[in-house]
């Protein structure tokens, strides 16, 4: 039975493409216009897994979905580092000269902004990149093009007039795959783990944590602290573990307890590459 997960965004958007990588090209798609729909789905059972976005190797952690992810109860199975291509869509008799307005979302017309100063296109915002390829798919425009991913462009029957026109090519979103809790089992290769902490705040006990982890021969991909709601300016950590096996995880997560008031295991996954 194919999985059903749900997405932030519409059909075509990079949220999509990172659930087709990770759960397989025939996942049906359940599109939702906010991150809180995507965790509120999950936990209804109406979808099998979510996917949510939590940091751009650009614009730097997406603060508000670890504050999601804290409160949700899911668990991250997975990981997916997909590399952000924008392309230049039309339709399929449109050529550069036919042009005169580029729609996409502000932030894909921004990284795109190298390639499009050498045309006196109007630029025009829209609320989502694949959104705006499916309007102009939708309309036959002869005259505007979209600003998109070349699954939007397979997706909705546009020519892609030119690719890869971001500024920063080395532009990378790491997205989470998140499922509830009965639904999980370790996997035995598991080689990474997301966590939340929090200590005593008395001196010195964070860097008790953070050098157990050192001298685990753990990696510390990741650390982020976060105020804890109602306190007077104590802070909580998110950490990304990544290590060799499963018995190493396991004796550093007895090795902080002592040193920490509170901890909670987000997931224990296979790391995911860059490609």
């Amino acid at each position: 039975m194919n999985l059903k997960v749900s997405i932030q965004g519409y059909e075509g958007s990079f949220h999509q493409s990172a659930a087709l990588k990770f759960f397989g090209s025939t996942t049906q798609i359940l599109p939702c216009a906010t991150f809180n729909e995507v965790i509120k789905s999950v936990n209804s059972k109406e979808v099998d897994a979510g996917v949510m976005a939590i940091e751009n190797s650009i614009a730097g952690s997406i603060l508000p979905n670890y504050n999601l992810l804290q409160k949700s109860n899911l668990l991250i199975v997975g990981e997916v580092y997909l590399q952000i291509g924008q392309n230049l869509l039309v339709n399929k008799n449109v050529e550069f000269e036919d042009i005169k307005e580029v729609h996409s979302h502000p932030m894909a017309l921004q990284q795109c902004l190298v390639f499009l100063e050498k045309y006196s296109w109007k630029l025009i915002e829209t609320e989502d990149t694949a959104l705006s390829a499916k309007h102009i798919h939708q309309h036959k425009s002869k005259h505007i093009a979209a600003i998109a991913s070349r699954l939007a462009a397979e997706l909705f029957g546009l020519k892609i007039l030119a690719p890869n026109i971001h500024t920063m090519k080395n532009n990378y979103t790491r997205f989470l795959m998140l499922q509830r809790q009965q639904k999980i089992q370790t996997p035995i290769d598991a080689n990474k783990a997301s966590l939340n902490f929090h200590t005593d705040h008395s001196k010195g006990s964070l860097a008790k944590v953070l050098t157990k982890i050192s001298e685990a021969d753990i990696n510390l991909s990741k650390l982020q602290s976060f105020p804890i709601p109602g306190s007077d300016f104590k802070y909580s950590f998110h950490a990304d573990l990544e290590f060799e096996n499963l018995t190493q995880f396991e004796s550093v997560i007895k090795a902080i307890q002592p040193s920490t008031e509170y901890l909670k295991i987000y997931g224990i996954y296979k790391n995911g590459k860059l490609s």
